[in-house]
């Protein structure tokens, strides 16, 4: 017996949720508070971008494919800004931006069904499936975690204890993919 899309859809859509909610969003979050307001909106140089616009970058991304493109608000984007900015934009505020705009593409994602994911939507000039908008979200979000990430442990100069493998866990809790 073949899957269906709706049979794939409901799976799909709770991991996309989980690494954009659980993982990626708390590990961003522990990033900013680890970071001092001069850390978070450093730049290596005029190329690169800072922690501050990454986040920023995230918000307007997420908003834009999945609460806008997905679920009809309107495309209020201005992407431009999002490395444009200098800051600082307070480290609460930044990080409120962030979970605001992740809890309401949660939100619009569990309302998701396969049809949803097999339609054609026009986001941000490409012509895309909703898998495929539900899935560059979350690879992309994903991508600029990582920077994050690295950003936050260049400038801490410590290990910020985001993996542990099956053996290195606490007695009594079970293996995940999120351990890896």
């Amino acid at each position: 017996m073949n899957p269906t899309s709706s049979d794939l859809a409901r799976p799909f859509l709770v991991q996309a949720r989980r690494l954009l909610l659980q993982i990626h969003e708390p590990r961003i979050a522990a990033c900013l508070r680890a970071l001092s307001s001069e850390q978070i909106w450093w730049r290596a140089n005029p190329a690169c971008n800072s922690v501050g616009n990454l986040v920023l970058h995230l918000e307007g991304n997420v908003k834009q494919w999945i609460v806008s493109g997905l679920g009809g608000a309107p495309d209020l984007r201005r992407r431009d800004q999002e490395f444009s900015e200098f800051g600082p934009i307070p480290r609460p505020k930044l990080l409120a931006r962030l979970r605001k705009a992740v809890a309401e593409a949660d939100r619009m994602m569990g309302k998701l069904d396969g049809e949803a994911l097999a339609r054609t939507y026009s986001i941000q000039g490409f012509r895309v499936t909703g898998l495929q908008a539900a899935f560059h979200v979350a690879e992309h979000f994903s991508h600029h975690a990582g920077q994050i990430i690295l950003l936050t442990k260049m400038l801490g100069g410590k290990d910020l204890k985001f993996t542990r493998l099956p053996g290195e866990r606490k007695k009594g809790s079970s293996k995940s993919i999120s351990a890896l």
